[in-house]
């Protein structure tokens, strides 16, 4: 018999910072499966600032959420029916129909995950995307050398604080990080092993940033852009590498932001600026898995979770996720019966 599920929709392209009226909260049924089909309960949604670009028009990376229309995003969850036992009622799986309750799903685009190495939630940070992309920049868009100084931006989100851990774990003799207010700089230095943590909102991050690095940086992690990439060219060494991960900091901009004052600087100190997109790095996950779930286990890695309760809260989390709110991965828990 068909299940009854909650979903969110985009019910209005949003200008500027997203408000609720943007999104629809919509009941619907979802058939029985046929033929190589499961139905997933989802148990935890992943919400991430990346979808927030999937809001706008236009074309990217990344297909753009319709208006009307279920929004996705990446989801672990139980299999409550199948009918035919490819992946058998029971499993644990991964999957990128979330921002609903129930997903009807080919069997194949489904993963079963190893709730017997981690956590269900973890497959949705750290061993994840999340901290697949920490991983794959810090390996090979942005490589850490040993000795090298390293600056991470947004460096208490799902990402950043699992950069700053990889990046020691890769050699780095420093690690800085930025965070905005002082609950989490403190956290910083506490429980995620970053040597120096820049509070954002006390003075200028290119002041803080020299400061703190008075020999310059070799790698930056970039999840913010704006004034934080231009301090890090600043200061960055000669041939110092830049992973650009994300731009936070622009991304309920209505008008393109204007470059880094300071871009030329890349010139003359031959420095690197890559892209990084985690679906081109896929293949490096099964080794990264293994690795990191053995760090958690041993707790020199942690994973941390900001977890809001409640399909009817999704929205509320993405939108406080973009404030700033999380410390960690900003997940949204679906209570069962």
């Amino acid at each position: 018999m068909p299940f009854s599920s909650r979903e969110w929709h985009l019910a209005a392209r949003p200008a500027g910072e997203p408000k609720p009226s943007d999104f629809a909260f919509v009941t619907t049924a979802v058939p029985d499966p046929g033929p190589g089909q499961v139905v997933v309960r989802n148990d935890f949604l992943s919400v991430d600032p990346y979808m927030r670009g999937r809001m706008n028009a236009g074309e990217s990376y990344i297909p753009q959420f319709e208006l009307g229309e279920v929004m996705t995003g990446s989801a672990v969850g139980t299999v409550v029916a199948s009918p035919e036992g490819t992946v058998p009622v029971g499993a644990v799986v991964a999957h990128f129909d979330g921002w609903r309750e129930y997903a009807l799903l080919d069997a194949a685009a489904v993963q079963v995950v190893d709730t017997g190495l981690a956590p269900a939630s973890a497959y949705l940070g750290v061993l994840g995307t999340t901290g697949l992309t920490a991983w794959a920049s810090l390996t090979e868009i942005a490589p850490v050398h040993d000795g090298d100084v390293v600056f991470v931006s947004g460096a208490a989100g799902a990402v950043g604080s699992v950069a700053g851990q990889l990046a020691r774990k890769l050699g780095a003799s420093k690690v800085i990080g930025s965070a905005g207010g002082p609950d989490k700089t403190e956290r910083l230095l506490k429980d995620f092993g970053f040597d120096t943590a820049i509070d954002y909102r006390t003075a200028g991050v290119a002041e803080q940033l020299a400061e703190a690095a008075p020999d310059g940086i070799d790698v930056y992690f970039d999840n913010v852009g704006g004034d934080h990439l231009d301090a890090a060219l600043q200061v960055m060494n000669l041939r110092g590498r830049v992973a650009l991960v994300g731009a936070i900091s622009g991304y309920n901009a209505t008008e393109l932001p204007a470059g880094p004052a300071h871009l030329p600087l890349v010139i003359g100190k031959r420095i690197t600026l890559r892209g990084m997109n985690v679906a081109d790095h896929a293949d490096l996950a099964p080794h990264y898995i293994r690795q990191a779930a053995a760090w958690i286990a041993d707790g020199s890695l942690v994973a941390e979770e900001t977890v809001v309760d409640g399909i009817e809260n999704a929205v509320d989390a993405f939108l406080s996720m973009m404030r700033g709110a999380n410390t960690g991965k900003m997940l949204v828990r679906l209570p069962q019966d």
